[in-house]
């Protein structure tokens, strides 16, 4: 390390990163969570100039012209694009860092828990070339359930499902480590892309992705709920007529959408828990399933499980925050979570 790398490495404030698929969020050392931005880039396509990140660049998607592209870089949880991942986390550290070009900061950074040695070995290259100077991973299982509070150092077993943009992770933890768990790449973009589906064979309408995650926050539900009333307008373009059209949908509408996405993840969590040591299932019985991610917050989500699990469900406190929350607590007691991340 260079004299003046080094000189700036302890002006920089170490950081831990939730690079999700829908929505990457950071928390500083000493500060708590300072950054939640969508994970979005908007490129020239001819340059190849980054136009714009996060929620600036959400905004142009699906309404660009032709030379501009707004693009997700990472697809189920992992890089899919290596440039505009490495391009959107430098702009985040500069961001955090008050546009100082200079810092280098050790940055520990959640993964999914299925992921390939190749996929990490994309995240560690991606966060040292972004300007940390070193990288670290957790898995965000782990990460959830400390975010969340579980006693995870603990010889008793804690079950945590993190239901993400890209994937979704279920792990029984205990002793700072994964006993049993499953990562599946169903998470909240496979239920947007459901209701985009549905849309097109039961009403003849193409919307967009943006519209359906709006009526998914407005009306979706995973179990029959008080607010089956609910009705939201998805506005796209007539498939037949090839005109604009507009078309009222029910939260029951939108529960038979997303049928298959939820139901995934319930076979998910019967797969773990068919697969946890007898002493730990009891443990769980007590303790229950904690839910955590952004798909923890699906209305009836928690008493669908309840009712197929036959085990009390709980969900965070604050969900989508648990994964960066929980890494930044690894950070800052690393003598506590120690064998909970390690260098890539």
């Amino acid at each position: 390390m260079s004299l003046w790398r080094y000189v700036w490495s302890r002006c920089s404030r170490d950081i831990a990163v939730d690079l999700g698929t829908a929505n990457t969020l950071v928390h500083v050392r000493g500060k708590g969570i300072v950054l939640n931005e969508p994970s979005v880039v908007a490129v020239d396509k001819t340059t190849g100039e980054v136009l714009a990140v996060g929620t600036e660049a959400k905004r142009m998607l699906g309404r660009t012209p032709a030379n501009i592209e707004a693009v997700r870089p990472l697809k189920d949880g992992v890089i899919a694009d290596f440039e505009i991942s490495e391009a959107m986390l430098r702009y985040f550290i500069y961001r955090v860092h008050r546009r100082r070009t200079l810092v280098h900061p050790k940055i520990v950074i959640g993964i999914p828990s299925g992921v390939t040695d190749v996929e990490r070995r994309a995240v560690r290259d991606a966060t040292l070339r972004a300007g940390a100077r070193e990288a670290y991973v957790i898995e965000e299982p782990m990460a959830a359930a400390i975010g969340a509070g579980l006693p995870v150092w603990e010889p008793r077993g804690s079950m945590v499902v993190d239901i993400g943009g890209g994937t979704s992770e279920v792990a029984v933890i205990a002793l700072n480590g994964i006993v049993a768990g499953r990562s599946i790449r169903v998470g909240g973009d496979e239920v947007d892309e459901a209701i985009v589906t549905y849309m097109h064979h039961e009403f003849n309408l193409a919307i967009g992705v943006p519209t359906a995650e709006q009526v998914k926050i407005a009306v979706a539900s995973a179990y029959p709920m008080n607010e089956d009333g609910l009705v939201a307008v998805a506005r796209g373009r007539d498939l037949l007529t090839g005109l604009p059209k507009s078309v009222e949908v029910s939260s029951p509408h939108v529960r038979e959408a997303i049928s298959v996405p939820v139901q995934g993840i319930v076979e998910a969590i019967k797969q773990t828990l068919e697969a946890t040591p007898a002493e730990l299932s009891a443990d769980i019985m007590d303790r229950g399933i904690m839910l955590t991610g952004g798909g923890a917050l699906l209305r009836g989500i928690g008493r669908l499980h309840e009712i197929d699990t036959e085990m009390p469900v709980r969900v965070a406190e604050d969900p989508l925050a648990c994964v960066v929350i929980g890494a930044g607590r690894a950070l800052d007691a690393p003598q506590r979570f120690a064998e909970c991340f390690a260098s890539c």
